[in-house]
Order: structure tokens, then C-alpha cells, then sequence
């Protein structure tokens, strides 16, 4: 509508930032994505704005909701290295990190990389492992690099973890500590599809060439392409009043009553990136309130704790944040 009306009076507003290509590419890999993906068209556009805000990503869900399945089909459209870690009680940091192996040839130590010696890692139960491997993974996430016999190895860019866990089977689980959950940018809980969308999900299945759904979906972006469009994202315009609006969100949290445990600064940061991402996606060079609302539920969900008494009413985190972003002020 504004659009209409500023066209009427002669007035044309262009973008400041080409984000045609960033655009383009990101069509791309939701094409692609939803060759196979159906019905959760909202992962889809978290999972890209972690590609173009660099944060990492924990997937929540029952089985069989495709957590596992959205991360390789988009390493599959993105020509990176991938690796797929799973995560079981006896794994140790060395099996993901790496080891120094004693070569006996050159009578010396030599250094095997781990599988986290990737761009986009899948780190299947991310909750299986105990807590000393959890560790090792949340260190190298935050650092992006790892040091092992006094020597510093940096991750290769882009690098992202995206962990799944299954919120049901608590048995032979480690919980993943509330501190260091802070390490992932959004928690993006999966939920069952709609009656149409399995209807959708079941016929393709039935109609996969050679049992295979996921033969289709083609690399589309490169490793190099994706830290361009992350540096032009860092540029997105982003007005006094929006960062405000951030703030308030996020202090809110601090002083809730239903709220044992409010968001850090960290949280208000992955907020303005995220929020940056969002506006690349939808081709706009400045951030809008709706990329902040879009942003703050999957951003402080897994950041805040419930207060016991209401956790026992029922109330969820996601739904206090929901009441945080409608009680505050949305600038004009």
C-alpha cells in the first residue's frame, strides 16, 4: 500500500544495497529446498537467515519431521563441506575435534582433523553425548577455532553447527545447559506437518524415482558466495528507534514476573542480526519491527527460564516472549 501511494505522488524509493543477487541465490536454495521439505516453509527461512546472520542453529522435534533431512538437503544446495556427526554417551571431544596420531615414519606427532573440520555440520542428539563432548562442541562454535598440543587450528569460513534434538525421549540423554544453549542463535521447534502437507509428503514419496525424494535437489551457491552475502548483510540499515525497540524487547525479559531468568546481551545481538538477515531475505536494505517480532521468539526461547511455578501451569517459553513482543511499544 505505501508502495501504491508514494509511486502516485511522483516519489520513488530505491534500495541502497544491491541484494539482487543475494535475492536470487536465496530463491534458489529454497527451491531446491522445498523439492523435498513440505510444509515448513518457515525452517526453510530460518535455516537461510542462519546462513546469512552466521549463527548457529538447534532444531527441535519428534522424530521423523525432517529436522535431519532440511540440514542435508541445504549442505546438498550449498557446495561446502559437510559433515554429519552423531552424537551417542561414549563420545568423546577427540572423536569430533581430532587427535594427534604418532607417525612412525617421520617419528613424530601429526594431526588428524575430526569431522568438525567442516562448513556445515549436522550434529545428530545433540543432547546423547555427555557433558565433556557438549563442551568441546560449544567451544569451538563460539571460538570457531579449537586448540590441541599448544597449537590453534581455525575453522574455515562458513562455518555453522546445526544440532537436532527430540524433545520426548529423555532416556539416555544429557540436557543441554541453559548457559550454553546461548551459543545458538534460534532453537526452531518443528512441529507435525498439516493433514494436506503429509497428504503432499506421502505422494511424493510414492512417486520417488528409484525410492530416492532427494535425487532433484541440485547445488545452487558456493562456500565464497555465501561470506560475500554475509558481509553485505552486516550493512543492512538498521534506524535508532528499531535498535530501541530491540532493547525493550529484550530488557522486558530481565523484569517479567512469569520469567525465572531473562536474556543476556548476546540474545539483543542475535536479535539485530537475525533481524538483518530477515530484511536480505525478503530483498530490503533496512530492518522493519515485523523482521524483530520474525526474530525474538526463535532468538530468546531457549535464552529465558520459565518460572517454576508457572512452568508447572503449563506456560511455555515461546508463549511469554509472544506476550513480551505484543506488551511493547512497536516503533513508527
Amino acid at each position: 500500500m505505501e508502495n501504491e501511494q508514494t509511486e502516485e505522488i511522483g516519489i520513488r524509493f530505491e534500495s541502497r544495497i544491491d541484494l539482487s543477487e543475494l535475492s536470487q541465490s536465496m530463491e534458489a536454495i529454497r527451491t531446491e529446498l522445498m523439492k523435498v521439505i513440505v510444509g515448513q516453509n518457515k525452517v526453510i527461512d530460518y535455516l537461510l537467515v542462519a546462513i546469512l546472520s552466521d549463527g548457529h542453529v538447534l532444531l527441535e522435534g519428534v522424530p521423523g519431521v525432517a529436522k535431519t533431512m532440511a540440514v542435508r538437503l541445504l549442505a546438498r544446495a550449498l557446495n561446502v563441506k559437510f559433515s554429519r556427526i552423531q552424537f551417542t554417551p561414549d563420545l568423546m571431544p577427540a572423536d569430533i575435534l581430532g587427535t594427534s596420531v604418532f607417525d612412525l615414519k617421520k617419528s613424530e606427532f601429526e594431526f588428524r582433523p575430526g569431522p568438525v573440520f567442516a562448513n556445515l555440520i549436522l550434529i545428530d542428539e545433540v543432547n546423547r553425548a555427555p557433558a565433556k563432548t557438549q563442551a568441546a562442541l560449544f567451544e569451538v562454535m563460539d571460538e570457531r577455532q579449537i586448540t590441541i598440543d599448544g597449537k590453534t587450528y581455525i575453522m574455515d569460513k562458513p562455518f555453522l553447527v546445526m544440532a537436532t534434538q527430540n524433545p520426548v525421549e529423555q532416556e539416555g540423554t544429557y540436557r543441554l545447559p541453559e548457559a550454553q544453549l546461548d551459543r545458538f542463535m534460534f532453537k526452531v521447534v518443528i512441529d507435525y506437518p498439516a493433514l494436506e502437507d503429509e497428504f503432499e509428503i506421502i505422494k511424493r514419496e510414492h512417486e520417488a524415482v528409484n525410492g530416492d525424494k532427494t535425487i532433484s535437489v541440485k547445488t545452487v551457491v558456493d562456500g565464497s558466495k555465501i561470506e560475500t552475502y554475509k558481509s553485505i548483510v552486516r550493512n543492512i540499515i538498521v534506524e535508532q528507534n528499531i535498535i530501541e525497540y530491540i532493547a525493550r524487547i529484550v530488557h522486558n525479559t530481565r523484569e517479567n514476573p512469569f520469567l525465572y531468568l531473562g536474556a543476556s546481551p548476546r540474545a539483543s545481538l542475535a536479535i539485530l542480526n537475525a533481524s538483518k538477515g530477515f530484511a536480505a531475505l525478503r530483498g530490503r536494505d533496512f530492518v522493519t519491527p515485523e523482521d524483530i517480532k520474525d526474530s525474538a521468539v526463535v532468538v530468546l526461547q531457549h535464552r529465558i527460564i520459565v518460572a517454576p511455578e508457572k512452568e508447572m501451569e503449563g506456560v511455555k517459553a515461546d508463549e511469554i516472549v509472544k506476550q513480551i513482543i505484543d506488551s511493547v511499544e512497536v516503533p513508527r
